[in-house]
Formats: structure tokens, sequence, C-alpha cells
């Protein structure tokens, strides 16, 4: 595999796990907070975290970078404060696909915590485990394969994203081009030999993740994905 494949697939591979931890981690305890808690406005809570996945992009990556930039608050206090920088670095673009792909996690970590019987959470705790016991030996593994399943449709989309990566990491070889990117790059230059091998690797990881999603939804008796 030539070096023009291999640097784009594993910084594509290395932004999609990255991309994954972090919207597993918000999504999870996203999909957790509105299935068990009661509150006013919680709809329209849900409504604001789906929203990125039914955003353009390209406008999502806007709000991004005028978020990120130098010129913005919290761009200049990531700078001088912990001396981070996001745009036009591959952290920044993990960040704009674990956006992109939260709302996955976060939809079907809500489906599996409120397809969790709570009368056997209730049973735990007549049994005298606290909260936190109840969840981590009755709720988590009753919902793991709705977040699991949550988790590969995150991978697959953080592998797949383009324009709110291409906004806030921009388009540099070796430091911030993933497939999807190295891909357009490959078409614009007629380079249809380079574009097919690429369209290959991405085709065949995405409907690996989405085939082993779906034997994980089907055995938990559950849907994750509101299409």
């Amino acid at each position: 595999m030539s070096s023009s494949v291999l640097v784009p697939l594993l910084l594509t591979l290395k932004v999609a796990l990255c991309a994954t931890a972090i919207a597993c981690a918000l999504g999870v305890a996203s999909g957790y907070a509105l299935a068990y808690m009661r509150w006013r406005g919680r709809d329209t809570v849900d409504a604001l975290l789906i929203l990125p996945l039914v955003l353009p992009p390209t406008v999502l990556g806007y709000y991004l970078l005028v978020a990120f930039g130098r010129k913005s608050a919290f761009g200049n206090w990531l700078e001088q404060t912990l001396d981070v920088h996001l745009v036009f670095t591959w952290q920044g673009a993990a960040v704009a696909a674990a956006i992109v792909a939260f709302p996955l996690v976060f939809k079907a970590s809500r489906a599996a915590f409120e397809a969790v019987d709570p009368t056997l959470e209730k049973a735990g705790r007549a049994l005298g485990y606290d909260n936190w016991t109840v969840f981590a030996r009755v709720t988590l593994p009753l919902a793991w394969r709705g977040i699991v399943a949550g988790a590969m449709l995150a991978f697959a989309r953080a592998m797949g994203e383009f324009g709110a990566t291409l906004m806030v990491a921009g388009n540099i070889p070796g430091r911030t081009q993933t497939l999807s990117i190295a891909i357009y790059e490959a078409v614009s230059a007629g380079d249809d030999a380079q574009a097919a091998m690429l369209v290959i690797i991405v085709s065949v990881v995405c409907v690996a993740l989405l085939l082993a999603a779906n034997v994980l939804t089907q055995r938990g008796h559950m849907r994750v994905v509101p299409i």
C-alpha cells in the first residue's frame, strides 16, 4: 500500500477513534440523563443535541471554526491557558468529527437505557445497592449492546466526515488530510485509480461496522437509529 493511501488511512483511523471516544463519553452521559431524569425543557434539549445530525456539515464546521478560532473568547482561552490549538490540526478534525457523530451515540444510548426494565433496577436498590452500583451492575450490562452499536455507527460516521473537518482542520497532506478529503482531492486531480482505492477502503470498513451494529441491535431487540 502506497504512502498516499496509508498516511490518510492511518490519520483517519486516529481521528475516528478519538472522535468516537469523545462522542461516547458525552453521548452515554447525555443519553442516561435524558432517559432517567425529568425536567422542564427536556424535549428542547433533546432537539438541540440531535441538531448536528441534521445541520449541513459545512454549517456546523463554520460554527466550530468561529468557536475555536483565535478571535473567539473560547479559542483564545484554549490557546493562552491550555496551549491547545484546534484549527488546522488533526485534533480539531477529531473534535469536529466527534460533534457530528455525537447524536448517533446519544440516541442509541438513550434508547438502550429506556429499554431497560425498571423493575430490575428497583430490585437492585431493594438489595441495598446505591445508584452507581445499580448502574454498573444492572443498567449498563443490559444496555451495552445499544451503546456499542451506537459507538460503531459513530466510528463509521467519523471516518466518513468531510465538511466539518475540512472547515476546521483544512486539507494539509500528512497532517489533516483524512480519507474523505483525500478522495475529493484525487477526484479533483483526475486520479481515478487513487480515488477508487480510497473509496473501496472506506466502503468496506463502513459496511462491516453497519453489519456489526445491526447484529447487536437485533440481538438486543431494539432499533438505535431513528430513520
